[in-house]
């Protein structure tokens, strides 16, 4: 009986994780079973440029995985039990259940509401695939003079106004944020932002908390109409309820709260990677949802399920960061470096350079999760004797 290792997501933290340990580990010790509920790897890095009307490349996690020992099974997890160390999934054929012995969740977020009336029935947003292409659908069924709304302030907001603004010149864009527009930028990198801004025409509503979502636009707290065709929804991420919902110990938001090692405070068996997961940085302060959080995370999970496993000594992944990138259409960009506090510094890369950079660290990241094993599987890490066959748990 080999020990079984389900990983709960397919994203940017799951599917790297899932492919370094079936590299790692070896196929007589272990099986991996990685649940995702898309077939395809999505670069959710580049969804704002699918909405925006261009194509990505098309990435099917068979292929990811091919040769790597490891089974993919396409369907929606609704239910994790911790106690009998069961995972519940749907898909097109019916329900199941899937037993395991170290479970690693990596499930992600989506758009948060934050309880704003109409945002789940008017709003379009550019966190998950299927909804990046609803809002490019509707993006082709605007005439000329058409009006697109982004809501928010943050490097999704930012990253989507200005694509859409670019790609499609003929529609009137706005932006609405709560604070100063690039008021978490140091002063270099702001000006270049609103330069962007000018240059794209797209109109800014700083200072601007939405009240509700209406059909056709959304409506300020203090009353301002802000007219639209179209509203997009960037003001943050929020994760699912499933973890919640569980007896795994969680943060108020429903991210897991985990050690330095990426194991649940009330369930070690379970680690967690990506936006699900609720840890401290270096600096003292949460780590934020965020592919670059997504390697951290991922890379310190990863280690210590080999290490709790083995026997071996886990090795500490440094979480932190260095800096932001925010692109600003397809040739323009930004990188701001932040320090120790993730403050901003004075300097920051402007212009095409950091277009370039931000383009190599996204395809850099596609790279690595389309060839997890980087070659030829070594298997070196054998388990320890007392960890090589668990307990198994029947389910109900």
């Amino acid at each position: 009986m080999k020990h079984r290792i389900v990983v709960l997501g397919a994203g940017y933290a799951g599917a790297f994780t899932a492919g370094y340990l079936a590299r790692q580990l070896h196929t007589a010790d272990v099986e991996i079973t990685v649940v995702n509920a898309a077939p395809d790897f999505v670069e959710r890095l580049r969804l704002h440029q699918l909405a925006a009307g261009h194509d990505l490349p098309h990435r099917p996690l068979t292929e990811i995985f091919a040769g790597t020992g490891i089974e993919l099974r396409v369907a929606r997890v609704t239910g994790v039990d911790v106690d009998r160390r069961t995972v519940t999934i749907t898909d097109d054929v019916g329900t199941d259940r899937l037993g395991y012995d170290t479970l690693l969740y990596t499930l992600g977020s989506t758009a948060a509401e934050h309880g704003v009336p109409g945002v789940a029935e008017h709003a379009f947003h550019v966190a998950a695939r299927q909804s990046a292409l609803r809002l490019r659908a509707r993006l082709d069924e605007l005439t000329e003079d058409g009006q697109v709304l982004v809501v928010g302030g943050n490097l999704t907001a930012i990253e989507t106004a200005t694509e859409i603004a670019e790609a499609r010149p003929g529609l009137r864009v706005g932006l609405a944020t709560s604070g100063e527009l690039g008021g978490w930028l140091g002063p270099k990198a702001r000006e270049h932002l609103r330069r962007a801004f000018d240059r794209f025409g797209i109109t800014v509503h700083e200072h601007t908390e939405i009240a509700r979502v209406e059909q056709h636009g959304a409506v300020a707290v203090d009353g301002t109409v802000l007219a639209a065709d179209a509203t997009v929804w960037a003001a943050g991420f929020a994760v699912g309820p499933i973890a919640a919902a569980s007896a795994l110990a969680v943060e108020p938001d429903g991210r897991i709260t985990v050690d330095r090692q990426m194991r649940s405070i009330s369930h070690p068996e379970v680690y967690v990677a990506g936006d699900s997961v609720f840890v401290l940085g270096e600096n003292g302060l949460p780590l934020p949802m965020s592919c670059a959080s997504a390697g951290f995370t991922g890379a310190q999970a990863a280690a210590a399920i080999i290490g709790d496993l083995t026997g071996r000594k886990i090795k500490a992944t440094k979480l932190s960061y260095v800096g932001n990138h925010v692109s600003l259409g397809r040739e323009d960009g930004i990188f701001q470096l932040v320090d120790g506090r993730a403050r901003a510094k004075s300097g920051a890369l402007r212009g095409r350079p950091a277009a370039r950079v931000k383009a190599a660290i996204v395809a850099t990241s596609a790279w690595a999760i389309s060839r997890p094993t980087f070659g030829r599987p070594n298997h070196r890490y054998r388990l320890a004797a007392d960890r090589a066959v668990s307990p198994r748990v029947v389910p109900a």
